[in-house]
Protein backbone atom coordinates (compact mmCIF):
# COMPACT_ATOMS: atom_id res chain seq x y z
CA UNK A 1 0.00 0.00 0.00
CA UNK A 2 2.84 2.41 0.82
CA UNK A 3 4.63 1.85 -2.48
CA UNK A 4 1.80 3.18 -4.75
CA UNK A 5 1.44 6.22 -2.49
CA UNK A 6 5.20 6.79 -2.67
CA UNK A 7 5.09 6.45 -6.47
CA UNK A 8 2.21 8.93 -6.73
CA UNK A 9 4.02 11.42 -4.51
CA UNK A 10 7.22 11.04 -6.54
CA UNK A 11 5.31 11.52 -9.81
CA UNK A 12 3.57 14.61 -8.48
CA UNK A 13 6.83 16.15 -7.26
CA UNK A 14 8.76 15.51 -10.48
CA UNK A 15 5.85 16.66 -12.64
CA UNK A 16 5.48 19.86 -10.61
CA UNK A 17 9.20 20.59 -10.94
CA UNK A 18 9.14 20.02 -14.71
CA UNK A 19 6.08 22.24 -15.12
CA UNK A 20 7.86 24.92 -13.08
CA UNK A 21 10.85 24.84 -15.42
CA UNK A 22 8.61 25.20 -18.47
CA UNK A 23 6.67 28.03 -16.80
CA UNK A 24 9.96 29.82 -16.13
CA UNK A 25 10.74 29.53 -19.85
CA UNK A 26 7.45 31.26 -20.63
CA UNK A 27 8.19 33.98 -18.10
CA UNK A 28 11.63 34.50 -19.66
CA UNK A 29 9.90 35.17 -22.98
CA UNK A 30 7.58 37.63 -21.23
CA UNK A 31 10.58 39.40 -19.67
CA UNK A 32 12.20 39.64 -23.11
CA UNK A 33 9.07 41.35 -24.41
CA UNK A 34 9.03 43.64 -21.38
CA UNK A 35 12.55 44.70 -22.24
CA UNK A 36 11.30 45.91 -25.64
CA UNK A 37 8.72 48.29 -24.13
CA UNK A 38 9.87 51.93 -24.20
CA UNK A 39 8.03 54.84 -22.57
CA UNK A 40 8.31 58.11 -24.48
CA UNK A 41 6.46 61.25 -23.37
CA UNK A 42 4.47 59.15 -20.93
CA UNK A 43 3.26 56.83 -23.72
CA UNK A 44 4.49 53.22 -23.86
CA UNK A 45 5.75 51.98 -27.21
CA UNK A 46 7.09 48.66 -28.49
CA UNK A 47 8.68 47.77 -31.77
CA UNK A 48 9.12 44.07 -32.60
CA UNK A 49 10.93 43.28 -35.84
CA UNK A 50 9.97 40.32 -37.98
CA UNK A 51 13.19 38.53 -37.03
CA UNK A 52 12.53 38.95 -33.34
CA UNK A 53 8.91 37.89 -33.82
CA UNK A 54 10.10 34.62 -35.37
CA UNK A 55 12.57 34.14 -32.55
CA UNK A 56 9.90 34.70 -29.91
CA UNK A 57 7.55 32.22 -31.56
CA UNK A 58 10.16 29.54 -32.31
CA UNK A 59 9.49 26.18 -30.62
CA UNK A 60 10.06 22.65 -31.94
CA UNK A 61 6.86 21.19 -30.49
CA UNK A 62 4.42 23.92 -29.50
CA UNK A 63 2.82 27.03 -30.96
CA UNK A 64 3.72 30.20 -29.05
CA UNK A 65 1.48 33.26 -28.75
CA UNK A 66 2.18 36.60 -27.14
CA UNK A 67 0.42 39.91 -26.56
CA UNK A 68 1.46 43.26 -25.09
CA UNK A 69 -1.36 45.44 -23.71
CA UNK A 70 -1.12 49.07 -22.71
CA UNK A 71 -2.27 50.12 -19.23
CA UNK A 72 -5.64 51.08 -20.70
CA UNK A 73 -6.04 47.59 -22.23
CA UNK A 74 -5.33 48.55 -25.84
CA UNK A 75 -3.28 46.16 -27.97
CA UNK A 76 0.30 47.29 -28.49
CA UNK A 77 1.78 44.19 -30.17
CA UNK A 78 1.05 40.53 -30.73
CA UNK A 79 -1.94 38.22 -31.05
CA UNK A 80 -5.08 40.23 -30.32
CA UNK A 81 -7.01 37.02 -29.63
CA UNK A 82 -5.24 36.69 -26.29
CA UNK A 83 -6.88 39.92 -25.12
CA UNK A 84 -10.07 38.00 -24.35
CA UNK A 85 -8.07 35.90 -21.87
CA UNK A 86 -7.09 38.89 -19.76
CA UNK A 87 -10.04 40.29 -17.81
CA UNK A 88 -9.22 43.44 -15.89
CA UNK A 89 -9.78 41.65 -12.61
CA UNK A 90 -6.69 39.57 -13.36
CA UNK A 91 -4.38 42.44 -14.32
CA UNK A 92 -0.98 42.08 -12.65
CA UNK A 93 0.86 44.89 -10.89
CA UNK A 94 4.28 45.87 -12.18
CA UNK A 95 6.84 43.12 -11.43
CA UNK A 96 4.18 40.51 -10.61
CA UNK A 97 3.26 37.48 -12.67
CA UNK A 98 0.70 34.67 -12.67
CA UNK A 99 0.20 31.35 -14.46
CA UNK A 100 -2.95 29.58 -15.52
CA UNK A 101 -4.36 27.08 -18.02
CA UNK A 102 -6.64 28.64 -20.63
CA UNK A 103 -8.46 27.63 -23.81
CA UNK A 104 -8.23 29.56 -27.09
CA UNK A 105 -10.19 28.47 -30.13
CA UNK A 106 -10.66 24.98 -28.62
CA UNK A 107 -6.93 24.71 -27.98
CA UNK A 108 -5.54 24.18 -24.49
CA UNK A 109 -2.82 26.65 -23.60
CA UNK A 110 -0.52 27.44 -20.72
CA UNK A 111 -0.36 31.21 -20.14
CA UNK A 112 1.87 33.51 -18.12
CA UNK A 113 0.78 37.10 -17.46
CA UNK A 114 3.41 39.63 -16.40
CA UNK A 115 2.89 43.22 -15.19
CA UNK A 116 5.48 45.76 -16.42
CA UNK A 117 5.94 49.40 -15.41
CA UNK A 118 4.79 51.64 -18.28
CA UNK A 119 4.77 55.15 -16.80
CA UNK A 120 1.19 55.92 -15.79
CA UNK A 121 0.34 52.28 -15.13
CA UNK A 122 1.33 48.67 -15.72
CA UNK A 123 1.44 47.12 -19.14
CA UNK A 124 0.21 43.51 -19.31
CA UNK A 125 2.40 41.05 -21.18
CA UNK A 126 0.83 37.68 -22.00
CA UNK A 127 2.76 34.70 -23.37
CA UNK A 128 1.04 31.36 -24.05
CA UNK A 129 1.96 28.07 -25.66
CA UNK A 130 0.23 24.81 -26.52
CA UNK A 131 0.72 21.74 -24.28
CA UNK A 132 2.44 19.25 -26.59
CA UNK A 133 5.82 19.11 -24.85
CA UNK A 134 4.15 19.33 -21.46
CA UNK A 135 1.97 16.32 -22.28
CA UNK A 136 4.98 14.44 -23.67
CA UNK A 137 7.02 15.29 -20.59
CA UNK A 138 4.14 14.16 -18.38
CA UNK A 139 4.02 10.83 -20.17
CA UNK A 140 7.79 10.40 -19.89
CA UNK A 141 7.69 11.20 -16.19
CA UNK A 142 4.81 8.75 -15.68
CA UNK A 143 6.65 6.02 -17.57
CA UNK A 144 9.87 6.67 -15.68
CA UNK A 145 8.10 6.57 -12.33
CA UNK A 146 6.27 3.39 -13.35
CA UNK A 147 9.50 1.69 -14.44
CA UNK A 148 11.28 2.86 -11.32
CA UNK A 149 8.41 1.59 -9.18
CA UNK A 150 8.38 -1.78 -10.97
CA UNK A 151 12.15 -2.14 -10.55
CA UNK A 152 11.79 -1.15 -6.90
CA UNK A 153 9.02 -3.72 -6.41
CA UNK A 154 11.20 -6.43 -7.95
CA UNK A 155 14.18 -5.42 -5.84
CA UNK A 156 12.08 -5.31 -2.68
CA UNK A 157 10.59 -8.70 -3.53
CA UNK A 158 14.06 -10.16 -4.09
CA UNK A 159 15.31 -8.58 -0.89
CA UNK A 160 12.31 -9.92 1.03
CA UNK A 161 12.78 -13.38 -0.53
CA UNK A 162 16.47 -13.38 0.35
CA UNK A 163 15.78 -12.17 3.90
CA UNK A 164 13.05 -14.78 4.43
CA UNK A 165 15.24 -17.50 2.93
CA UNK A 166 18.16 -16.53 5.14
CA UNK A 167 15.88 -16.36 8.14
CA UNK A 168 14.26 -19.74 7.44
CA UNK A 169 17.44 -21.61 6.50
CA UNK A 170 18.25 -22.48 10.13
CA UNK A 171 14.63 -23.51 10.67
CA UNK A 172 14.73 -25.70 7.55
CA UNK A 173 17.88 -27.39 8.83
CA UNK A 174 16.25 -27.91 12.22
CA UNK A 175 13.17 -29.43 10.56
CA UNK A 176 15.35 -31.80 8.50
CA UNK A 177 17.19 -32.85 11.65
CA UNK A 178 13.94 -33.48 13.53
CA UNK A 179 12.58 -35.48 10.58
CA UNK A 180 15.30 -38.12 11.10
CA UNK A 181 14.83 -38.41 14.86
CA UNK A 182 13.10 -41.38 16.47
CA UNK A 183 13.25 -43.23 19.79
CA UNK A 184 16.58 -44.72 18.73
CA UNK A 185 18.18 -41.32 18.09
CA UNK A 186 17.44 -38.83 20.82
CA UNK A 187 20.80 -37.09 21.12
CA UNK A 188 20.58 -33.33 21.77
CA UNK A 189 20.33 -30.96 18.83
CA UNK A 190 23.61 -29.11 18.40
CA UNK A 191 22.97 -26.92 15.33
CA UNK A 192 24.06 -23.29 15.44
CA UNK A 193 20.85 -21.26 15.31
CA UNK A 194 19.92 -17.59 15.55
CA UNK A 195 19.36 -16.30 19.04
CA UNK A 196 15.59 -16.27 18.51
CA UNK A 197 15.54 -20.05 17.84
CA UNK A 198 17.78 -21.10 20.73
CA UNK A 199 14.81 -21.45 23.18
CA UNK A 200 13.04 -23.70 20.66
CA UNK A 201 16.12 -25.90 20.32
CA UNK A 202 16.47 -26.08 24.10
CA UNK A 203 12.80 -27.11 24.41
CA UNK A 204 13.32 -29.92 21.88
CA UNK A 205 16.42 -31.11 23.74
CA UNK A 206 14.50 -31.23 27.02
CA UNK A 207 11.77 -33.22 25.26
CA UNK A 208 14.39 -35.64 23.90
CA UNK A 209 15.76 -36.10 27.41
CA UNK A 210 12.32 -37.01 28.74
CA UNK A 211 11.64 -39.38 25.82
CA UNK A 212 15.04 -41.06 26.21
CA UNK A 213 14.43 -41.51 29.92
CA UNK A 214 10.97 -42.98 29.32
CA UNK A 215 12.30 -45.31 26.58
CA UNK A 216 15.16 -46.46 28.80
CA UNK A 217 12.75 -47.14 31.66
CA UNK A 218 10.58 -49.18 29.31
CA UNK A 219 13.58 -51.20 28.04
CA UNK A 220 14.79 -51.88 31.56
CA UNK A 221 11.35 -53.04 32.63
CA UNK A 222 11.07 -55.32 29.61
CA UNK A 223 14.52 -56.79 30.18
CA UNK A 224 13.94 -57.27 33.92
CA UNK A 225 10.54 -58.88 33.38
CA UNK A 226 11.86 -61.24 30.71
CA UNK A 227 14.88 -62.15 32.83
CA UNK A 228 12.75 -62.81 35.90
CA UNK A 229 10.38 -65.01 33.88
CA UNK A 230 13.08 -67.21 32.36
CA UNK A 231 14.23 -68.87 35.59
CA UNK A 232 10.82 -70.05 36.93
CA UNK A 233 9.72 -71.09 33.45
CA UNK A 234 12.87 -73.15 32.95
CA UNK A 235 12.34 -74.78 36.35
CA UNK A 236 8.70 -75.48 35.54
CA UNK A 237 9.66 -77.01 32.21
CA UNK A 238 12.21 -79.28 33.96
CA UNK A 239 9.63 -80.36 36.55
CA UNK A 240 7.12 -81.24 33.82
CA UNK A 241 9.70 -83.32 31.96
CA UNK A 242 10.64 -85.12 35.20
CA UNK A 243 6.98 -85.74 35.90
CA UNK A 244 6.59 -87.32 32.49
CA UNK A 245 9.49 -89.68 33.26
CA UNK A 246 8.06 -90.81 36.61
CA UNK A 247 5.44 -93.58 36.78
CA UNK A 248 2.02 -91.98 36.36
CA UNK A 249 -1.42 -92.56 35.01
CA UNK A 250 -1.14 -92.50 31.22
CA UNK A 251 -4.38 -90.57 31.01
CA UNK A 252 -2.56 -87.44 32.20
CA UNK A 253 0.02 -87.66 29.39
CA UNK A 254 -1.94 -85.35 27.05
CA UNK A 255 -2.25 -82.83 29.87
CA UNK A 256 1.47 -82.93 30.65
CA UNK A 257 2.35 -82.54 26.99
CA UNK A 258 0.05 -79.54 26.68
CA UNK A 259 1.60 -78.03 29.82
CA UNK A 260 5.09 -78.56 28.44
CA UNK A 261 4.08 -76.99 25.15
CA UNK A 262 2.63 -73.94 26.91
CA UNK A 263 5.67 -73.56 29.11
CA UNK A 264 8.01 -73.86 26.12
CA UNK A 265 6.03 -71.16 24.35
CA UNK A 266 6.15 -68.90 27.41
CA UNK A 267 9.90 -69.45 27.75
CA UNK A 268 10.35 -68.64 24.08
CA UNK A 269 8.29 -65.47 24.54
CA UNK A 270 10.43 -64.44 27.52
CA UNK A 271 13.55 -65.02 25.44
CA UNK A 272 12.14 -62.93 22.61
CA UNK A 273 11.20 -60.10 24.98
CA UNK A 274 14.74 -60.13 26.30
CA UNK A 275 16.06 -60.08 22.73
CA UNK A 276 13.74 -57.17 21.98
CA UNK A 277 15.17 -55.23 24.91
CA UNK A 278 18.71 -55.96 23.75
CA UNK A 279 17.81 -54.88 20.22
CA UNK A 280 16.79 -51.44 21.51
CA UNK A 281 19.90 -51.01 23.65
CA UNK A 282 21.64 -47.90 22.28
CA UNK A 283 24.99 -48.76 23.91
CA UNK A 284 25.63 -51.76 21.64
CA UNK A 285 28.58 -51.30 19.28
CA UNK A 286 27.37 -51.96 15.73
CA UNK A 287 30.69 -51.18 14.07
CA UNK A 288 32.41 -54.53 14.64
CA UNK A 289 33.80 -56.34 11.59
CA UNK A 290 32.10 -59.72 11.36
CA UNK A 291 31.38 -62.45 8.85
CA UNK A 292 27.79 -63.64 8.50
CA UNK A 293 29.13 -67.09 7.57
CA UNK A 294 30.57 -67.48 11.09
CA UNK A 295 27.24 -66.46 12.63
CA UNK A 296 25.34 -68.96 10.47
CA UNK A 297 27.88 -71.70 11.31
CA UNK A 298 27.42 -71.15 15.05
CA UNK A 299 23.64 -71.28 14.65
CA UNK A 300 23.95 -74.49 12.60
CA UNK A 301 26.01 -76.14 15.34
CA UNK A 302 23.46 -75.07 17.93
CA UNK A 303 20.49 -76.35 15.92
CA UNK A 304 22.28 -79.65 15.29
CA UNK A 305 21.80 -80.51 18.98
CA UNK A 306 18.13 -79.52 19.09
CA UNK A 307 15.21 -81.84 18.62
CA UNK A 308 13.66 -80.78 15.32
CA UNK A 309 10.08 -81.76 14.46
CA UNK A 310 9.78 -85.00 12.59
CA UNK A 311 10.80 -84.79 8.96
CA UNK A 312 12.25 -81.26 9.07
CA UNK A 313 15.40 -80.94 6.94
CA UNK A 314 17.64 -78.03 7.96
CA UNK A 315 20.49 -77.29 5.54
CA UNK A 316 23.11 -74.58 5.10
CA UNK A 317 24.62 -72.98 1.99
CA UNK A 318 27.21 -70.52 3.27
CA UNK A 319 29.68 -68.19 1.57
CA UNK A 320 31.92 -65.43 2.81
CA UNK A 321 29.82 -62.40 3.82
CA UNK A 322 31.78 -59.56 5.50
CA UNK A 323 29.70 -56.95 7.29
CA UNK A 324 29.73 -54.40 10.09
CA UNK A 325 27.53 -55.09 13.07
CA UNK A 326 27.04 -56.87 16.36
CA UNK A 327 27.43 -60.65 16.19
CA UNK A 328 25.08 -61.45 19.08
CA UNK A 329 22.23 -59.36 17.67
CA UNK A 330 22.61 -60.76 14.16
CA UNK A 331 22.72 -64.30 15.51
CA UNK A 332 19.54 -63.54 17.45
CA UNK A 333 17.93 -62.34 14.23
CA UNK A 334 18.96 -65.55 12.44
CA UNK A 335 17.70 -67.66 15.36
CA UNK A 336 14.30 -66.00 15.09
CA UNK A 337 14.14 -66.57 11.34
CA UNK A 338 15.05 -70.26 11.68
CA UNK A 339 12.66 -70.75 14.57
CA UNK A 340 9.93 -69.03 12.59
CA UNK A 341 10.52 -71.33 9.61
CA UNK A 342 10.56 -74.47 11.80
CA UNK A 343 7.43 -73.33 13.60
CA UNK A 344 5.36 -72.46 10.53
CA UNK A 345 6.67 -74.54 7.62
CA UNK A 346 4.99 -77.73 8.87
CA UNK A 347 5.97 -81.40 8.87
CA UNK A 348 8.66 -82.60 6.46
CA UNK A 349 9.67 -79.02 5.79
CA UNK A 350 12.89 -78.25 3.97
CA UNK A 351 14.66 -75.23 5.42
CA UNK A 352 17.83 -73.73 3.95
CA UNK A 353 20.03 -71.08 5.53
CA UNK A 354 22.19 -69.09 3.12
CA UNK A 355 24.57 -66.15 3.31
CA UNK A 356 26.75 -64.30 0.85
CA UNK A 357 27.70 -60.85 -0.40
CA UNK A 358 27.35 -58.73 -3.50
CA UNK A 359 27.99 -55.19 -4.72
CA UNK A 360 25.25 -53.84 -2.44
CA UNK A 361 26.51 -55.61 0.68
CA UNK A 362 26.17 -58.85 2.64
CA UNK A 363 22.97 -60.83 3.03
CA UNK A 364 21.61 -63.62 5.19
CA UNK A 365 18.45 -65.54 4.40
CA UNK A 366 16.30 -68.43 5.56
CA UNK A 367 14.11 -70.21 2.99
CA UNK A 368 11.44 -72.82 3.60
CA UNK A 369 8.95 -74.71 1.45
CA UNK A 370 6.01 -74.19 3.77
CA UNK A 371 2.74 -72.37 3.02
CA UNK A 372 4.49 -69.00 3.03
CA UNK A 373 2.86 -65.63 3.64
CA UNK A 374 0.67 -63.84 1.11
CA UNK A 375 2.34 -60.68 -0.27
CA UNK A 376 -0.49 -58.53 1.11
CA UNK A 377 0.09 -59.91 4.63
CA UNK A 378 3.89 -59.58 4.68
CA UNK A 379 4.14 -55.96 5.95
CA UNK A 380 1.85 -56.79 8.89
CA UNK A 381 3.78 -59.98 9.64
CA UNK A 382 6.87 -57.91 10.46
CA UNK A 383 5.02 -55.91 13.11
CA UNK A 384 5.18 -56.90 16.75
CA UNK A 385 2.60 -59.42 17.96
CA UNK A 386 1.17 -59.76 14.44
CA UNK A 387 1.00 -63.15 12.75
CA UNK A 388 0.21 -64.18 9.22
CA UNK A 389 -3.17 -65.61 8.24
CA UNK A 390 -1.63 -69.05 7.67
CA UNK A 391 -0.21 -69.32 11.19
CA UNK A 392 -3.37 -70.09 13.12
CA UNK A 393 -2.18 -73.53 14.13
CA UNK A 394 1.29 -72.52 15.28
CA UNK A 395 2.55 -71.65 18.73
CA UNK A 396 4.42 -68.45 17.82
CA UNK A 397 3.98 -65.14 19.57
CA UNK A 398 4.29 -62.85 16.55
CA UNK A 399 7.65 -61.39 17.62
CA UNK A 400 10.22 -63.36 15.60
CA UNK A 401 10.00 -61.44 12.32
CA UNK A 402 9.57 -58.13 14.16
CA UNK A 403 12.78 -58.70 16.14
CA UNK A 404 14.68 -59.66 12.99
CA UNK A 405 13.37 -56.55 11.19
CA UNK A 406 14.39 -54.31 14.11
CA UNK A 407 17.90 -55.79 14.23
CA UNK A 408 18.30 -55.36 10.46
CA UNK A 409 17.15 -51.74 10.72
CA UNK A 410 19.57 -51.10 13.60
CA UNK A 411 22.39 -52.20 11.29
CA UNK A 412 21.27 -49.91 8.48
CA UNK A 413 19.78 -52.79 6.49
CA UNK A 414 16.36 -54.29 6.06
CA UNK A 415 14.39 -57.51 6.30
CA UNK A 416 12.52 -58.53 3.16
CA UNK A 417 9.95 -61.33 2.91
CA UNK A 418 10.20 -62.86 -0.56
CA UNK A 419 8.85 -65.83 -2.46
CA UNK A 420 10.84 -69.05 -2.20
CA UNK A 421 12.98 -70.12 -5.15
CA UNK A 422 11.14 -72.44 -7.52
CA UNK A 423 8.08 -73.33 -5.48
CA UNK A 424 5.84 -72.47 -2.53
CA UNK A 425 7.29 -71.18 0.69
CA UNK A 426 8.88 -68.09 2.15
CA UNK A 427 12.35 -66.58 1.86
CA UNK A 428 13.26 -64.15 4.65
CA UNK A 429 16.36 -62.12 3.68
CA UNK A 430 18.35 -59.70 5.83
CA UNK A 431 20.39 -57.29 3.68
CA UNK A 432 23.21 -55.24 5.26
CA UNK A 433 25.18 -52.32 3.79
CA UNK A 434 28.50 -53.03 2.10
CA UNK A 435 31.64 -52.73 4.21
CA UNK A 436 33.78 -49.79 2.98
CA UNK A 437 36.83 -51.06 1.15
CA UNK A 438 35.63 -54.67 0.92
CA UNK A 439 35.44 -56.66 -2.32
CA UNK A 440 32.20 -58.48 -3.04
CA UNK A 441 32.42 -62.23 -3.29
CA UNK A 442 31.80 -63.72 -6.69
Amino acid sequence: MALPLLGAALYEQVQRSAQGWLDEGLEDTALTLAGQVDVRGGEPRIDISATMDRALRFDRQDDVFYLVLAPDGSVMQGDAGLADLQPRSQAQAAGRSSYRDVKLRDRDLRLVQLGHECGAGACQILVAETLHKRDALQRQIGGLVAITGAVLVVLLALAAWWAIRQGLTPLTGLSAELEHRDLHRLTPLAARLPRELVPLQAAFNRLFERLASAAETQREFLADAAHQLRTPLTSLQTEIELAMLEPHDQRVDPLLRRLRQRVERSARLAQQLLSLARTEDRTVDLGQRIDLRDIATESGQDWAHRALPSGVDLGFELAEAPALGHAFLLREALENLIHNAVNYAGARARITVRCGSGPQGAWLEVEDNGPGIAPADRPAAMQRFRRGNTSSGSTGSGLGLAIAADIAARHGGQLALLDAHGGPGLRARISLPAVPGSVAAT
